[in-house]
């Protein structure tokens, strides 16, 4: 009877590890999570969707990112899609387009903390996932860009990958000639990246 009562609960509590464990994940971002300039399969999404075949088979990846969109393009979409995906997890890889645009800053930020209190409105989890402009645009514009990532995560105590092309947008190796998308030799490396911070939020 003890073995019996013992085996019914080791039962329920993997049934429920699993279910804990079950997560949907919806990515919203631009061309750098769209495979931009290469087949979809060899994306950093579709890496990582592969690995969480393995790490966590009851993980699903929803990727909703677009080409070309704006903070401001994505805030707008955003509801429908948290309406229609029910995500668990949100990853939000934005704001590449708002500075090379040259949009303005407030408006970025702004546009990105509403999306945050959206996608936690419902208690779901975020990762934010920074982007790092060409030296070009000059320090100032630069360095308060790169800035508004950080005290984003910390207003809104959110898990945060700072740059998803740190240490790819320097290396012409890894980047398509166009000099702002990664190419699929840099995939695996941004896939890695992503997982670092995405793995604690999974448990």
């Amino acid at each position: 009877m003890i073995n019996r009562t013992l085996l019914v609960i080791l039962v329920l509590l993997v049934a429920y590890v699993r279910t804990a464990a079950a997560s949907d994940i919806l990515i919203v971002g631009d061309s750098l999570s769209a495979a931009y300039g290469m087949p979809v399969e060899q994306g950093w999404v579709a890496l990582l969707q592969q690995r969480l075949a393995r790490e966590c088979p009851a993980c699903r990846v929803i990727n909703a990112s677009i080409s070309g969109d704006t903070t401001a393009t994505a805030r707008a979409r955003l509801p429908q899609a948290i309406d229609r995906h029910q995500p668990d997890l949100i990853i939000l890889e934005l704001g590449g387009n708002d500075g090379l645009r040259g949009l303005s800053l407030q408006a970025m930020q702004q546009n990105l903390a509403a999306m945050i209190e959206i996608a936690t409105a419902g208690g779901g989890r975020v990762l934010l996932v920074g982007v790092q402009l060409p030296p070009n645009y000059g320090p100032q514009y630069t360095e308060k860009f790169h800035a508004i990532y950080r005290q984003l995560a910390d207003e809104y105590t959110v898990a945060l990958v700072p740059s998803i092309v740190d240490g790819v947008g320097t290396r012409s190796e890894l980047m398509q000639p166009d000099g702002i998308h990664p190419n699929a030799q840099a995939q695996p490396l941004i896939a890695d990246r992503v997982w670092t911070q995405l793995q604690p939020l999974l448990r």
